[in-house]
């Protein structure tokens, strides 16, 4: 899964990168623009810690994702930056929340609507230029009528996830790689001394009625905790007045921003999250441990992960009735611990 960190120049997203993926990066207007940093992250999870500290596994495996620091022009949004967003999975748009190098103070919900108008614009552009290529053959009616809908809706200014579309409608769009389209979260880069702060109201109107994810953190603050040793960090957060570090919940809410959840494995070999969208059927998710499993599925034997911890074995969990049997059918779960019976 593929998520861009997007912003107008100033808002700190590449520092915001740099923090999330412990990655050093060139931040600041001298920083070059024209590519993208790449980065891995692990997903934070408690269940796969709780799973491990039963089976003691030679290997502990997080889920993970992928992120990009979108390169940006230096003036604003362009029409490469929009571009190289286009074969992103999601989006997490930075904004300021601090005084700028002049000490103007932070614009947020501009910078939220700029960002909003600038990828309405070019998503209209890209429709458009479809509805006049399907006007002139009439090759495909229903794909016209429901694009003429979309253009409409894009031509007041409003995104399409806040559209109500029908799921098969959202597909036969796809392929457009439409940026209002795809889910966006909003992260507020404040000051070290706001980070404990609630969001300006305003900002949280702007995010709540667009139907979309806020976190708040300082990427300052959570570089310097990226940067020390894992066992420090917990004390230098505390200190902070912090639970956890902000960038888990930003890594979780981005997780989450993309509708997937956790399969879970366990054993001595392995304790791991797998990665699935919501939704997915017991065998296309075995498949994402190895084909050969989906091929020749038989059966999926399900614990829920609370009852693995509290039982602590598959047995017990067998003998206390918490271990289901289910067929094809059966759609897995966030949190689910996973056995598949198969044969190939």
């Amino acid at each position: 899964m593929r998520i861009g960190l997007v912003g107008l120049p100033g808002s700190g997203k590449s520092t915001v990168f740099g923090a999330l993926t412990g990655l050093s990066v060139e931040t600041g207007y001298a920083a070059r623009r024209d590519r993208a940093n790449l980065g891995v992250v692990k997903v934070p999870d408690a269940r796969v810690d709780a799973l491990a500290r039963i089976f003691e596994p030679r290997k502990t495996t997080y889920a993970e994702i992928a992120f990009t620091d979108v390169a940006g022009a230096s003036k604003g949004i362009d029409r490469a930056t929009l571009d190289a967003m286009r074969p992103l999975d999601a989006l997490c748009q930075v904004v300021r929340g601090f005084p700028d190098a002049a000490g103007g103070p932070p614009e947020p919900v501009r910078e939220i609507t700029e960002l909003e108008a600038e990828t309405v614009l070019a998503d209209l552009a890209v429709i458009e230029g479809r509805i006049a290529r399907l006007e002139k053959d009439r090759s495909s009616p229903r794909e016209l009528e429901l694009l003429r809908r979309v253009a409409a809706a894009l031509e007041d200014g409003r995104a399409l996830r806040a559209i109500d579309l029908a799921p098969e409608e959202r597909r036969a769009l796809a392929g457009f790689a439409l940026l209002t389209q795809k889910p966006l979260l909003l992260v507020l880069n404040v000051p070290e001394d706001e980070i404990l702060a609630p969001p300006p109201a305003a900002v949280a109107e702007a995010a709540k009625s667009r139907g979309l994810g806020l976190v708040v953190l300082s990427a300052p603050v959570e570089m310097d905790i990226a940067q020390l040793p894992e066992a420090e960090q917990p004390d230098f957060v505390a200190s902070l007045g912090l639970e956890e570090p902000a960038r888990h919940r930003f890594i979780r809410a981005a997780f989450e921003l993309c509708d997937l959840v956790s399969m879970l494995t366990s054993g001595p070999d392995e304790c791991r999250a797998w990665p699935i969208a919501r939704g997915t059927p017991a065998p296309r998710a075995a498949g994402k441990i190895h084909s050969d499993i989906e091929r020749g599925f038989i059966r999926a034997e399900v614990i829920h992960w609370r009852d693995l911890v509290e039982l602590g074995s598959e047995a017990r969990c067998r003998e206390a009735g918490k271990l289901r049997v289910e067929g094809k059918d059966y759609v897995v779960q966030d949190g689910d611990v996973v056995h598949f019976r198969f044969n190939v």
